[in-house]
């Protein structure tokens, strides 16, 4: 089992939460997107989007927060990205009520394959989890590749499923489809006994 934990993004962070995006996307994408759109992100750039994310997030709703694997250092090894649902959270058409209030959009959810299955993904969803409790949230949306399965597995493993809704996105003239998984965000456990 690994040692690792969960934290609140740093400003620090953004150069390494995008090289972790990029190394993460060219292994798990690369059948799913064209080669040349994967060789040709530019670090810098996810880097300085990072930096913004972290720094001037639009509302205290949202979070990015990362995973760290602690070994003899500690390694920035995933991260995860959540706020409030707006437009880029609904399907083509839907209306900007059909979410409802109280939903929270998960916009990224990785961990670097060369540290999967240590239990970071896990981590980092429970403490999104908790975090959008505390924000009032009662329902999550998350977005999923249509062929990523190894996205989808996990989050179905945990509770989550397809609420219908599916869309394509334009990648260099290619269509890549996607469909939207929900889930409710569970109450506070109740420890009484």
């Amino acid at each position: 089992m690994a040692l690792g934990y969960v934290r609140p993004a740093r400003p620090e962070d953004a150069a390494e939460i995008a090289r972790v995006q990029l190394a993460t996307w060219r292994v798990a994408y690369r059948r799913l997107l064209p080669r040349h759109v994967l060789d040709n992100l530019d670090e810098a750039w996810l880097a300085r989007r990072w930096s913004a994310a972290v720094q001037e997030p639009p509302s205290a709703a949202h979070r990015v927060l990362v995973a760290v694997e602690q070994a003899e250092q500690s390694y920035l090894v995933g991260f995860a990205a959540s706020g409030p649902a707006d437009a880029e959270a609904l399907a083509p058409g839907e209306p900007a009520t059909a979410l409802g209030a109280g939903v929270v959009a998960v916009t990224d959810l990785l961990v670097e394959p060369r540290w999967g299955r240590r239990g970071h993904g896990s981590r980092l969803l429970a403490a999104a989890v908790d975090a959008w409790r505390g924000d009032g949230f009662t329902h999550a949306v998350a977005w999923t590749f249509d062929g990523d399965e190894a996205t989808r597995r996990f989050l179905t493993s945990t509770g989550w499923e397809p609420d219908g809704a599916a869309r394509a996105l334009d990648v260099d003239d290619m269509l890549v489809p996607q469909v939207r998984l929900h889930v409710a965000v569970p109450a506070e456990p109740d420890d009484t006994p």
